[in-house]
């Protein structure tokens, strides 16, 4: 496994792989690797020639400085867990080879979709994911890029920026993986104090319990949402920040569900600021 720090090095030996008829496969992370970023390098080892990780803590989509400051890094072990999965490459660059001339003064808009949710409680937070990850693919080039669908508003942005500025790129979509209580891989599990990680599994209850009066028939999304915000408010030391159900593509809230909706759910456990999501059967 070769580990490059520069874009331009990355990018060659991207072009070198398709030159020579190999497909490639990028998984963009910030490293604290846990099983859900694991399944993504195994989808792409299964499905690409080449294998490219990033491993880069991205400062543009972090609004507080501390939550920067104390997001968990460890390289040595991200690099570890990357190339026991089978990696060709990690590209680890520094903040000044992304960012080489300071921060962007030219950044990829999210439009109306970064600014609702969980664009409206973390402002700039998806102009930064949307301008990271464009240079990433910039980097990879023609490829099919790897996210997880945790962070599914993430991913809805994405796949618009891949479609509205013409990337090279196929999204793929992998499922969110879950600890047998429900509770979704992250790497922000890891600053739950003990009886936090005990309520955090809530989020997924309050979500299937949506999802299962939605396939017992109910269309009303205001009925829904009232479902999850109870299970939520009713979980010490939860604090609810929102609950909603939206269109699967748009991320819009919806009154009645007509079409492929998705429920979200977002709260903090102390300092710790958790999300989740489920798709609900149509």
């Amino acid at each position: 496994m070769e580990v490059i720090r520069t874009v331009a090095e990355t990018l060659g030996l991207a072009e070198r792989a398709r030159a020579e008829g190999r497909t490639v496969g990028l998984v963009p992370t910030m490293g604290a690797f846990h099983a859900g970023h694991v399944s993504l390098m195994r989808r792409a080892r299964a499905e690409r020639d080449l294998v490219i990780v990033s491993l880069f803590v991205n400062p543009l989509q972090f609004g507080d400085p501390g939550d920067l400051a104390a997001y968990p890094r460890d390289e040595e072990a991200d690099l570890a867990v990357a190339e026991r999965e089978g990696a060709d490459v990690v590209f680890a660059p520094s903040v000044d080879e992304m960012f080489p001339v300071g921060e962007p003064q030219v950044a990829v808009d999210p439009g109306p979709l970064g600014e609702r949710l969980e664009g409206a409680a973390r402002p700039g937070h998806f102009r930064g994911v949307a301008t990271v990850v464009a240079t990433l693919f910039h980097a990879a080039g023609r490829c099919a890029a790897y996210f997880g669908e945790k962070d599914a508003q993430q991913l809805a942005v994405i796949r618009r920026m891949v479609r509205d500025l013409a990337f090279p790129v196929e999204i793929v979509a992998c499922p969110t993986l879950r600890e047998p209580d429900g509770l979704a891989l992250s790497s922000r599990n890891a600053g739950l104090a003990p009886e936090q990680r005990d309520a955090a599994p809530c989020l997924f209850l309050a979500l299937s319990e949506a999802a299962a009066t939605a396939r017992a028939g109910e269309r009303d999304a205001a009925t829904l949402v009232a479902i999850m915000a109870r299970e939520i408010g009713a979980t010490s030391p939860a604090r609810l920040d929102y609950a909603a159900v939206v269109d699967d593509e748009t991320f819009e809230e919806v009154r009645t569900i007509e079409r492929p909706a998705r429920a979200l759910v977002a709260a903090a456990f102390g300092e710790v600021r958790l999300i989740d999501n489920l798709q609900l059967p149509s």
